[in-house]
């Protein structure tokens, strides 16, 4: 394979070769080159393409071996979390626990892994929701839907959902009405394999999210209360901002940004990385462990069963380019 796709040898390469190769990829895989762009955050960064295929940006993530899964703090908690979790052993009325033993039991095993280079989509996409007309014959069948609509249009609300049934969201433009279809893990490994794409697996999950660092979070051993956070953080002020962990990271994903999302990977079964569906949040667990699950450390969710869900699964498309040179 093309080592100038891995991450040592592409970080050395000037811009006009960088250009030269994101035009080389796009036209193999008939994309839409948009441009190169630096993405640096948390002490990581990586000059690469933007693509466009289909509607969906997508980077080029370079190849690298790292060091995946975790054991022990690499600089240590920091002081805010220590005091959140003394806190919550004071709630549940238990003796303190050592973090580092409490943390590793959620987190996979230290590994090394060879991360090949891939075409990545830029942002999550939803299962099972599509977009219809208000005069789809599978809405019109379903009148109490329809009244419940009308009920909506007229309150101040900005979405309503049925649950696993229909949805309705207000946009500048009107409303944008969705129905629920079911479907599984293996129609959507289908699907994707038909229009040339696939999942990321767990490592190769873990490495987009994390890049390799050794702290639990990719800016650290705590979390950083000084983020706006999903969940506990009050947007009404401005309501369009990205929350901080949703913004682009080193690698320009929005990645691991909110425990209810459930990122699914490639796996023999159902397989989930990224959020517990907000089990932690619910269960008042506060901010650090209710993001704990967006770790690029965590360990994987095998499902139950391979039913996807519309509310908490989502997906991300990648190209895997093994056979570029």
């Amino acid at each position: 394979m093309n080592e100038r796709l891995f991450r040592t040898q592409f970080n050395q390469m000037d811009t006009t070769e960088k250009q030269a190769l994101m035009e080389s990829l796009a036209a193999r895989y008939d994309m839409t080159f948009l441009g190169l762009h630096t993405f640096d955050r948390w002490g990581q960064n990586c000059t690469t393409g933007i693509f466009e295929k289909d509607g969906r940006e997508f980077v080029f993530v370079p190849g690298d071996t790292v060091t995946l899964g975790w054991e022990q703090f690499a600089v240590g908690l920091n002081q805010e979390s220590r005091e959140e979790l003394d806190y919550l052993y004071q709630e549940w009325e238990m003796e303190p626990q050592n973090p580092e033993e409490m943390i590793r039991e959620s987190m996979a095993p230290v590994r090394q892994a060879a991360i090949g280079p891939m075409l990545v989509g830029r942002e999550l996409e939803e299962i099972n929701w599509e977009p219809v007309k208000m005069d789809d014959p599978r809405l019109t069948a379903h009148p109490d839907w329809l009244k419940e609509f009308r009920d909506f249009a007229w309150s101040d609300s900005s979405s309503l959902t049925l649950h696993q049934s229909a949805r309705i969201e207000r946009t500048e433009k009107g409303f944008q009405i969705c129905i629920y279809n079911r479907t599984d893990y293996d129609a959507l490994l289908a699907m994707l394999e038909n229009r040339g794409f696939s999942l990321p697996t767990a490592d190769e999950w873990a490495y987009l999210c994390g890049g390799g660092c050794r702290t639990l979070f990719p800016w650290g051993d705590g979390l950083d209360y000084s983020m706006r956070l999903h969940w506990f953080e009050d947007m009404d002020e401005d309501e369009n901002r990205p929350y901080d962990m949703e913004e682009p990271n080193f690698f320009g994903l929005s990645i691991a940004y909110d425990p209810y999302m459930r990122e699914v990977v490639q796996a023999d079964r159902l397989t989930t990385c990224g959020g517990d569906g907000g089990c932690n949040i619910c269960g008042g667990l506060g901010p650090f462990l209710g993001f704990l699950p967006c770790s690029p450390h965590c360990k994987p969710e095998v499902q139950e069963d391979n039913e996807l869900n519309g509310d908490y699964d989502f997906y991300r498309p990648i190209i895997r380019l093994e056979n570029y040179d």
